[in-house]
């Protein structure tokens, strides 16, 4: 089990990519996820259904989501997300 010890981002608000902010929650709190794409109503269900598998994968469980999304990719998402997770999980060293 992974967990969430400080904040963190990845990505950028530019066409095609997508932003991904982690923040830690309190123990048992579950998952709040928060999407914001400019192709909600085409891509929503898949975005959403990338997050919940990454961190499935990852097992997160108590976790505050919010990701901005313009038009970014399924490979670009995974990126980012994963970036994101080891940044907040103090695993990987990168910029906040």
């Amino acid at each position: 089990i992974m967990k969430i010890i400080k904040k963190a981002q990845s990505g950028s608000f530019e066409s095609s990519d997508i932003i991904v902010l982690i923040e830690p929650v309190a123990e048992n709190t579950g998952r709040n996820i928060e999407i914001d794409s400019s192709v909600m109503l085409e891509f929503g269900d898949s975005i959403e259904k990338l997050i919940t598998n990454k961190l499935d994968e990852y097992t997160i469980t108590d976790i505050h989501l919010i990701v901005k999304d313009k038009g970014a990719l399924e490979p670009t998402i995974n990126a980012r997300l994963e970036t994101a997770i080891m940044r907040a999980c103090d695993l990987q060293k990168g910029t906040l």
